[in-house]
């Protein structure tokens, strides 16, 4: 693999990864533009902008933009975060370069034509409907709304449907001038790929832009909370989190042990206890989750309105025990899951194209896949053990949706934790 990293004089950073034997390429550009950057009236626009940016650019109709990539059999994507947004897609080596010149167009000339917001306003209001209607997804919005309240980095993705309902030409526009500057991009492309002719092509689409300095965002806080929906639905849905460590912070390592060894797999704790011996539920899982400046440990199960008070206690119970008796044994698996986790999925170029506009993003440079071997390894029982106990007194937030009128709030939960 020969990783190589460019950037241009106007602060455009390309970043090319080429593995030696593949026929495709992943190519795309990576905005320091999400969630997170967006006033409290810009709510959802990150978003609507993603959807606008294929409806038709100065040169190429929405279908052209379609039909360019396809017609090469390729692939055109995007999605937005609450750090970022991008787009990307995937082709043969041959056709990389059409594939960064419709990328270099949708982002640079968007048209922006008022009967398509119209359209695609729609659209996002029926994207809204369907994750309310999806509470195992909106109950992951609401967990986030009470884990950083009252600030940027806790709103929704999609927005609320006021916003959505009101956002104009000029909003989307503004929201471009402030966000997409060359030094607020990433240019990341992984495969087949050749370097020094992606560079030269970059210089030719993004060269002529003028820096705009970094977006001031606000720093995460993570206050914690809880928010409960009564609905009559099939199952309860619970939803717990804890204040984790953000990509910076060299604990996220055991973060992500403890949460794999807790819930990453059907040989984890909570999936053993919860189901495998107590029969709770069909679906529990634990996940350790980072950002550029704080991250969560979120545990998710759904269950049935009787046995929902059964779940939540039998959970936090293993969460206590869990900073006593972690073994080296649970400590190795978990380790082994996330190096094969990590490994088998560089063996993608989209994969490794996204890891490495990810982290030249936070870090300013891309650290190699040996180099989180090596911190992955270097996690102990003992220091999941610390981290586990640690975590019974960090911040926390709940959030419940379904028949769950009769399930603990996050104060009992608390009380449980600490007895």
């Amino acid at each position: 693999m020969s990783l190589q990293i460019t950037t241009l004089a106007n602060g455009f950073r390309i970043v090319t990864e080429a593995m030696p034997g593949l026929m495709s390429a992943s190519a795309g550009i990576w905005v320091n533009a999400g969630g997170r950057h967006e006033r409290a009236e810009q709510n959802g626009i990150a978003h609507f902008l993603e959807h606008m940016a294929f409806k038709g650019t100065m040169k190429r109709s929405a279908l052209k933009i379609a039909e360019e990539i396809e017609d090469v059999g390729g692939y055109i994507n995007a999605y937005t975060s609450r750090e970022m947004t991008a787009y990307y897609a995937r082709v043969l080596s041959a056709d990389v370069a059409l594939a960064m010149d419709v990328i270099a167009d949708i982002v640079l000339n968007p048209v922006f034509d008022p009967r398509e917001i119209e359209t695609e306003r729609h659209v996002i209001l029926q994207e809204i409907g369907q994750a309310l209607d999806t509470p195992d997804d909106i109950i992951f919005d609401w967990l986030h709304e009470v884990s950083y309240p009252d600030q940027p980095f806790g709103r929704t993705i999609l927005g609320p449907v006021e916003r959505v309902g009101a956002f104009q030409r000029d909003d989307l526009t503004a929201f471009v001038r402030e966000h997409y500057g060359p030094d607020q991009m990433i240019l990341s492309a992984s495969g087949g790929v050749d370097h020094d002719a992606i560079v030269a092509q970059a210089e030719a689409l993004f060269g002529h832009l003028q820096a705009q300095g970094a977006s001031n965002i606000l720093p995460a806080r993570f206050d914690g909370g809880e928010k409960r929906k009564v609905k009559k639905l099939e199952q309860a849905h619970f939803a717990l989190a804890f204040e984790a460590p953000g990509y910076r912070d060299d604990a996220v390592y055991a973060a992500q042990v403890y949460a794999t060894a807790m819930g990453g797999g059907m040989s984890s704790r909570l999936f053993q206890k919860v189901r495998e011996e107590r029969g709770l539920c069909y679906s529990i899982f634990a996940q350790s989750g980072a950002y550029e400046d704080t991250g969560q440990i979120t545990i998710y199960a759904g269950t049935s309105e009787a046995e929902i008070g059964q779940l939540a206690e039998v959970t936090v119970d293993e969460l206590k025990r869990a900073a006593t008796d972690m073994t080296e044994a649970e400590v190795a698996r978990a380790r082994a899951q996330l190096k094969a986790g990590l490994l088998m999925g560089m063996e993608s170029p989209s994969n490794r194209a996204e890891r490495n506009a990810r982290l030249l993003a936070i870090w300013g440079r891309v650290p190699s896949a040996d180099e989180a071997v090596a911190k992955i390894d270097a996690v102990t029982a003992g220091a999941v053990q610390d981290y586990a106990g640690a975590l019974l007194g960090a911040k926390s937030a709940l959030a419940l949706y379904g028949p769950v009128k009769a399930a603990p709030g996050i104060a009992a939960i608390k009380g449980r934790l600490a007895a």
